[in-house]
């Protein structure tokens, strides 16, 4: 019987210090929180802080879209309702000649892209008419870590790795061709210059002229300003003549 009282006292001992060390919850937990935090000093409050502030949002990426025409008579009403439909949120419009490439909008979209945005147009010739123009736009846009696509080459989608490795054989070959036309350029200078042709700009006085330019000079009787004058070119020029 004494036994029996022993292990009540001691089960009704513990139960009260186990309600004695349970943590509230609700708002007397939070209150507790704060006090705790309070009383370890500056590291429990700005430990606090971390705690209730915000986190980040992750960004979602963002579908850019660019509308262009050459003339103020077309519009680019059908191109907007493309990139609309296509999932485009924004549409720059532009009226500008294709062969420009420093052209506003274009400019103000690229400097807008952000790493994960796709820049979308509906054709490859509403962004560029050159391959140069063209490889010239994507670089800036792959510096940005961002993607290109356009809708009406399917092929010309850097969003996808057929699309990147498509771009990437265009890129060689628009290298291929500058090296060609290097080549031949200089090999053709090359012949002329065997064949006695004379580069450069053609000269502004004729050997005649030159002769007697040199001998007005070497008399000293004229200044270089009023001998250039006689023969309407500049006094550089008559400076630079060959005693």
């Amino acid at each position: 019987m004494i036994r029996q009282d022993k292990l009540s006292w001691n089960k009704g001992r513990a139960d009260a210090m186990r309600g004695a060390f349970q943590v509230p919850q609700g708002p007397r937990r939070a209150v507790l929180r704060q006090r705790l935090h309070r009383g370890r000093g500056a590291a429990g409050e700005a430990s606090l802080a971390c705690h209730q502030l915000p986190q980040p949002q992750e960004r979602h990426s963002v579908i850019r879209g660019y509308a262009r025409v050459s003339t103020d008579g077309q519009s680019v009403d059908a191109q907007v309702r493309q990139l609309r439909a296509a999932g485009a949120e924004k549409v720059w419009r532009e009226t500008a000649s294709g062969a420009k490439t420093d052209r506003v909008q274009l400019r103000r979209v690229l400097d807008e892209l952000d790493a994960g945005d796709v820049l979308m147009v509906t054709r490859l010739d509403r962004l560029a008419r050159s391959t140069r123009d063209l490889l010239n736009i994507l670089a800036t846009i792959a510096e940005k870590k961002a993607g290109f696509r356009s809708l009406g080459d399917t092929w010309a989608d850097t969003t996808t790795s057929h699309g990147r490795l498509m771009l990437t054989v265009l890129g060689g070959l628009a290298e291929f061709e500058r090296d060609l036309i290097r080549a031949r350029t200089s090999e053709g200078r090359a012949r002329a210059v065997a064949n006695g042709v004379k580069l450069g700009r053609k000269p502004t006085l004729t050997p005649h002229q030159r002769r007697e330019a040199i001998k007005r000079v070497n008399a000293e009787k004229e200044t270089l300003g009023e001998i250039a004058r006689s023969y309407n070119v500049s006094r550089w020029t008559i400076s630079r003549l060959a005693p």
